[in-house]
């Protein structure tokens, strides 16, 4: 390999670790903690959840959405939950009760307050 591709190559390797290294852990991610304008809250770690009624469950996880099924015996039960990260700070949540699709709801990352 010539001296020059070797430089391109070492300057490629370079520039890409230093990107990396800027990002925020959960950046891009859907993982956290979200909150609606109605006060509620639900929080995401992998394809586990806390929903807004305080029960853990799993569910169907992608970095940049998640999918539940309301549980029996909680105020979700019977409906399908579909959320979808627009940004950072910012996702969408749909919920289907049979073939009916409920209006979209916009969730916020909770603020932390001291």
């Amino acid at each position: 390999m010539s001296r020059s591709r070797k430089a391109a190559v070492a300057t490629f390797f370079a520039f890409a670790a230093i990107s990396a290294s800027v990002v925020p852990a959960l950046a891009d991610r859907i993982d956290g903690d979200w909150c609606s304008a109605d006060g509620k809250h639900l929080s995401i770690e992998g394809s586990r959840i806390m929903i807004p009624s305080g029960a853990e469950i799993s569910g169907e996880y992608d970095r940049h959405s998640f999918r539940y099924s309301g549980p029996a015996d909680d105020p979700e039960a019977g409906q399908i939950i579909e959320m979808q990260q627009l940004s950072d700070e910012e996702m969408w949540l749909q919920r289907t009760t049979g073939d009916e699709k409920m209006p979209v709801e916009t969730w916020r990352r909770c603020q932390v307050t001291s």
